[in-house]
């Protein structure tokens, strides 16, 4: 067993997964791009929400060059990221009955806005509930997440439900319930998670549909360019400043 071989075996594996969710989910991507487009088009804001490291795949889309610069993180302490110490905080608090619900009463949020919820399993509290109350605030909601999980885990909010039971549309990572993709002998766990390169990528496709759709209607997407190019800088200033009612990730 050399390093060389199980590297290439989680390239294999994310692969095959990619491929996968580029082929089934082309669908849903359709949709979600056609929404967030929607949403733009009517002057409404676009957010994205993960907990742990769902979290990283929905700060992939924030800020950053070659992405909506209407596209905002709605954080939620403590769970945004592992810099919460103890980290096992993070897992307990997505488990916290009422925290969406203020995280969302507290926000810009509001009816005609869009929000993407990722969640690998999509069965704890926090997500579910994130999903139930944008819905009943008017938001469109999109889904990002493991329909496995919904069939073979057991839900941890009261209602018994997972996210994907909340949403507008459902994007399947087909992430494998444990979200580990090798083992090998001699080695105790299931090992090198693919959840992150599959959600990241479902979520980048999904903002070059809603590109490609206001295009298609004679909207110049609000991106941004990176600040590494020459007038990267004097670009996103007049994007930030043309947009500044519906960015909140700066004052």
């Amino acid at each position: 067993m050399g390093e060389n071989k199980l590297a290439g075996q989680f390239f294999d594996a994310a692969i095959g997964l990619l491929e996968r969710v580029r082929d089934e989910e082309a669908a849903g991507i359709a949709a979600a791009g056609t929404a967030i487009a929607d949403t733009v088009a009517a002057g409404g804001r676009l957010f994205a929400f993960g907990a742990g490291h769902s979290s990283l795949a929905a700060q992939d889309v924030v800020y950053r060059a070659g992405g909506l610069a209407l596209m905002n993180l709605l954080a939620v302490p403590g769970v945004v990221g592992v810099d919460v110490m103890p980290a096992t905080l993070g897992s307990a608090l997505e488990r916290v009955d009422g925290l969406a619900g203020a995280v969302l009463d507290s926000s810009p949020a509001r009816s005609g806005d869009l929000l993407i919820i990722i969640s690998l399993s999509g069965r704890n509290a926090l997500p579910v509930e994130m999903a139930m109350n944008a819905r009943a605030l008017g938001l469109t909601v999109i889904g990002v997440t493991s329909v496995a999980y919904a069939t073979d885990t057991r839900s941890r909010h009261v209602s018994g439900t997972y996210l994907k039971d909340h949403c507008d549309i459902v994007l399947d990572s087909k992430i494998a319930v444990g979200d580990a993709e090798l083992t090998a002998e001699g080695i105790a766990a299931p090992f090198a998670p693919a959840s992150t390169v599959v959600t990241s990528a479902l979520m980048q496709a999904t903002m070059a549909a809603a590109a490609g759709e206001l295009v298609a209607r004679g909207i110049e997407p609000p991106l941004l360019r990176s600040g590494n190019v020459d007038g990267g800088h004097e670009w996103n200033g007049r994007v930030m400043s043309e947009y500044a009612d519906r960015i909140f990730f700066r004052h």
